[in-house]
């Protein structure tokens, strides 16, 4: 434990700030779309990564690895879309052991309703209180981030919403 560089004060702070910040921040967007939605968050983001996919559809696995959700939760909260008729799973023809996983019609209803009020609150809890070369420092620490977090870039990055009507 010798070799250990503890944090110092500043460090700390801002630590156990960021730390407070990520957990409330999540927190609020799942209060917020249970509220108004009756989904958690975690559903809203499956719905979402859903409807920007060809057409509507991923493996369970790709959907798992873009979630960064481990196979037997994501299963879970699958079963529990599947049973509201959000979503449908099916074997691939000709590979059954793929599993597919495909947003239906009311998946995408529900999904257009609860849109608003989400994007509303994370410009309320998160753009709406910082300047805009603090959403540039954000994301440039994000990405600092993701490349000490994933060095050889094997978890997928977000790709640029332009077009494919991203509603994260």
């Amino acid at each position: 434990m010798a070799d250990v560089v503890w944090l110092d004060d500043e460090q700390q702070r801002t630590w156990r700030t960021f730390l407070a910040a990520a957990h409330l921040l999540d927190a609020a967007l799942d209060r917020q779309l249970r509220h108004d939605s009756g989904l958690p968050h975690a559903y809203y983001q499956t719905l979402a990564l859903l409807s920007e996919a060809p057409g509507r559809s991923l493996t369970m696995t790709g959907l798992a690895r873009l979630l960064r959700s481990s196979p037997s939760r994501l299963s879970h909260a699958a079963a529990k879309l599947e049973d509201e008729g959000l979503i449908r799973r099916f074997r691939r023809p000709g590979d059954r052991r793929t599993t597919i996983v495909e947003l239906t019609d009311e998946g995408v209803r529900t999904l257009e309703d609860a849109a608003p009020g989400h994007v509303a609150e994370v410009r309320r809890v998160l753009f709406d209180v910082l300047r805009p070369e603090q959403v540039g420092q954000l994301r440039a620490i994000a990405e600092a981030m993701l490349g000490a977090l994933d060095p050889e870039g094997a978890e997928p990055r977000y790709t640029d919403p332009g077009g494919t009507g991203n509603r994260n």
